[in-house]
């Protein structure tokens, strides 16, 4: 757990960008596959698949991909269509949507979490029908008093 990199550090198969350390980045960026940034990032990232913040990397930016690994400095919101990890001594502030997600000790997080799969109506599952209200008794009429 300590002193070792994760075992989906590269979580698709597929290419690998990679913005340095010592490199700074400002815009929009798309790619392939996972992202991994060791350097400074600020702007809209598109990545389909993974994105990973290395522990020197710092994010400032809204993010929508698979899996996220966050090892870095992260501020934005970041929803993750699988996982979000959070290794131990990075800081993330900013909103996270996702189906599974990892904390390790040591980490900094500031916002919201919402996690699960999406619901496809507002109506809570518990709620059934909706229960008329109790009819309320009425004060006697004036005539019906008199009778």
């Amino acid at each position: 757990m300590f002193g070792k990199e994760p075992e989906n550090t590269t979580v698709s198969a597929g290419q690998t960008s990679i913005i340095a350390q010592g490199c700074k980045f400002e815009g929009s960026i798309e790619v392939r596959g996972t992202l991994r940034i060791e350097g400074e990032f600020k702007g809209n990232i598109g990545v389909p698949e993974s994105l990973v913040v290395g522990k020197t990397g710092v994010v400032r930016a809204s993010v929508k991909v698979k899996n996220a690994i966050i090892g870095g400095q992260f501020f934005g919101d970041i929803e993750a269509e699988n996982k979000i990890e959070l290794q131990s001594g990075s800081h993330l502030e900013g909103d996270i949507k996702t189906k599974r997600l990892v904390i390790d000790e040591g980490v900094f997080f500031e916002g919201n979490c919402s996690m699960g799969a999406k619901k496809t109506n507002d109506t809570p599952a518990h709620a059934g029908p909706p229960v008329p209200p109790a009819a309320k008794p009425q004060p006697a009429s004036p005539e019906a008093v008199k009778k």
